[in-house]
């Protein structure tokens, strides 16, 4: 059977200006350049994913209105199953992101849709998956209560969990416990109360992000493993990290070892700032595997 990857989590249209440099507080700067495009992290890593050659499932909602159908429709497109892609009576999440020459960029969330995933949902969606062996990834932009569901619904299967907890709040230990590998930048871990407390708490290894210095990948008395960057032309950064989370949990789900997991993500998340926009320059299994071996 095909690896399998399913995502629990948001999914939004993304309102894209490229600046010449982001505004300072109470500042205006013109000569900006417009683009809508997919985006939602969820969403994000489920193309990711797919993009990548797994079967990748999606788990949200959109609302009912055109912005929903776009966001479905892209989804589709990317080859990801949204057979539990719901509806709701909010509008469809919206992301208003200021990207700067350097690739740095500042984003500004209206969770609409997402803020409705609820339990129910995730448990319906589970209970009519029939795939042997699936890895789970989730994130922050939907509920508690959902994340929560899809890690026990997860836990029931044997299902392996990654949780990439942006935008960063405090999670149970629970949750914690229930996750084989978090995926958090500096900010988040540091948000979180560190790696030491979230390894203490029972997650099965943290890996934080570090952006142009790499990442490292921490677990329970083992040495810390350092994955170097790989060098990209670095265009915009929105996405970065969900391509990184989709190809760790792709690589899991291929049976690959931790260690080569964080390499998949490093690799992933790299090309993914060749051009603007969150899936714009996802790469393909054939660009990950020339940049790993290359």
């Amino acid at each position: 059977m095909a690896a399998s990857v399913v995502v629990v989590g948001s999914v939004n249209v993304d309102l894209i200006v490229q600046v010449p440099r982001l505004p300072a507080r109470g500042e205006t700067v013109i000569g900006g350049r417009f683009r809508e495009a997919p985006g939602g992290k969820g969403a994000n890593a489920a193309a990711a994913a797919a993009r990548l050659g797994v079967t990748a499932s999606f788990v949200g909602l959109v609302g009912r209105d055109d912005l929903g159908t776009r966001a479905r429709d892209d989804l589709e497109r990317a080859g990801v199953d949204v057979t539990h892609l719901g509806e709701s009576d909010a509008s469809t999440g919206v992301a208003a992101i200021l990207v700067d020459e350097g690739g740095q960029n500042v984003i500004a969330v209206a969770s609409g849709a997402n803020a409705d995933v609820a339990p129910a949902h995730v448990g319906t969606a589970f209970d009519s998956m029939v795939a042997e062996h699936s890895v789970v990834l989730a994130n922050l932009e939907i509920p508690d209560g959902a994340v929560a569901a899809a890690a026990a619904r997860a836990s029931e299967r044997r299902w392996p969990v990654v949780l990439n907890p942006a935008p960063a709040r405090p999670l149970s230990r629970e949750l914690i416990a229930a996750c084989q590998v978090i995926v958090a930048n500096e900010a988040e871990a540091a948000a979180l109360d560190g790696v030491d407390s979230l390894l203490a708490n029972g997650a099965g290894a943290v890996v934080v992000t570090r952006g142009a210095q790499g990442a490292d990948l921490h677990r329970l008395e083992d040495p810390i493993h350092h994955q170097p960057v790989f060098p990209v032309d670095v265009v915009d950064t929105t996405g970065a990290g969900d391509a990184f989370c989709a190809a760790l949990a792709v690589a899991l789900a291929e049976g690959r070892d931790l260690d080569d997991a964080v390499r998949w993500g490093a690799a992933a998340g790299a090309l993914a700032c060749r051009d603007v926009g969150a899936r714009t320059a996802l790469p393909t299994r054939a660009e990950v595997e020339e940049l790993l071996t290359g």
